[in-house]
C-alpha cells in the first residue's frame, strides 16, 4: 500500500507545491518545504519495515524529549531517563515487549528526585518526568501498529491537520478550549472529514483509526497547547520551518497513535 501511494503523494506534493508558490505567503511556503522534506522521509522510513519505523520512532522520540525538557526545565537526570525510553521503547516493540523498559523508565523517573533528597522539587521533576514518559511512549506505536497501518495514520493525521487549518479559517465559530484560542470547532469537523476521507481513499477506514484520527488528533494539538501554555511559549523550538519545533508538528500525532493502539 505505501509504494502504492507514492506517486500520488508525489503529485499532491507537487500541486500543492505550485499552489503555495502562487499564493506567495511566506509562512505557507514554509510549511511546503517541510512537507516536502519530511514525507520523502517518513515514507521511507516506513516502507522499510518494523526496523525503519522503529527508527523514526526513536528520532522522534529523542527530538521530542529533548525540547519537551527546555519546555518544562527538566534536570539531567529526568532528560537522560527520557531520552533512553524514547530510544528503547521502539525497540523493545520489535522484539514484542514494551512493558518491562516502560516500567523501569517509570520508576526510575519518580526515583531520581527522591533519591537525589530534592524536597523543593522534587514532586514537580516526577511529575513531569512520568508525564513525558506516557507522552512519548505511542511513539512505538509506529512498529506495533505494522507499516501499512502507521503510514495510513501518519498520512491522515497530516491531512487532518491542514484540513483542519483551512476549516477553521473558512468557517469560523465557536472556539474549541481556552488551551489554543485559534482553535475552533468548525476547524475540527473540518479535520475529521480530511482524515477519514484519507483512510477512505488508503482502504484503512477501521473505527480505531477513525476515532484516532477525529478525536485524538484534535486532542493531541490541544494537549501541546497545555504545555505550552503552562511553559509560557508559543512554539516548542524555533528550528524547523513553518512550525516552530517537531513537536509543533507531531503533537496531533501522539495521541491519535495512543488511541490506535489501545482500540486495535
Amino acid at each position: 500500500m505505501i509504494l502504492d501511494t507514492a506517486p500520488y503523494l508525489a503529485g499532491a506534493l507537487g500541486v500543492s507545491g505550485l499552489a503555495v508558490w502562487w499564493s506567495r505567503q511566506r509562512e505557507l511556503v514554509r510549511r511546503w518545504t517541510t512537507w516536502a522534506v519530511a514525507a520523502p522521509l517518513v515514507t521511507g522510513s516506513l516502507l522499510l519495515g518494523p526496523q525503519g519505523a522503529a527508527a523514526l520512532a526513536v528520532v522522534l522520540g529523542v527530538v521530542c524529549v529533548l525540547e519537551y525538557s527546555r519546555l518544562v526545565r527538566l534536570r539531567a537526570p529526568e532528560r537522560a531517563i527520557l531520552l533512553a525510553h524514547a530510544t528503547l521503547l521502539p525497540v523493545a516493540a520489535l522484539m514484542g515487549d514494551v512493558y518491562g523498559p516502560a516500567a523501569v523508565c517509570l520508576l526510575a523517573v519518580v526515583l531520581a528526585p527522591v533519591l537525589s533528597g530534592d524536597a523543593e522539587d522534587g514532586s514537580r521533576r516526577a511529575a513531569f518526568g512520568m508525564f513525558g514518559l506516557l507522552w512519548f511512549a505511542p511513539l512505538a506505536g509506529l512498529v506495533l501498529l505494522g507499516p501499512a497501518q502507521a503510514f495510513a495514520l501518519c498520512l491522515a493525521v497530516a491531512i487532518a491537520d491542514v484540513a483542519a487549518w483551512c476549516g477553521g479559517k473558512l468557517g469560523g465559530g465557536p472556539r474549541l478550549s481556552p488551551l489554543s484560542p485559534g482553535k475552533t470547532w468548525s476547524g475540527v469537523l473540518g479535520g475529521a472529514a480530511g482524515g477519514l476521507g484519507v483512510l477512505a481513499l488508503l482502504g484503512s477506514l477501521t473505527p480505531a483509526l477513525a476515532v484516532a484520527v477525529a478525536v485524538g488528533a484534535p486532542l493531541g494539538d490541544l494537549v501541546e497547547s497545555m504545555v505550552k501554555r503552562g511553559a509560557g511559549v508559543k512554539d516548542a523550538g524555533a528550528w524547523l520551518p513553518g512550525f516552530g519545533g517537531l513537536l509543533d508538528r507531531v503533537d496531533s500525532l501522539l495521541i491519535a497513535l495512543a488511541l490506535a493502539v489501545v482500540l486495535a
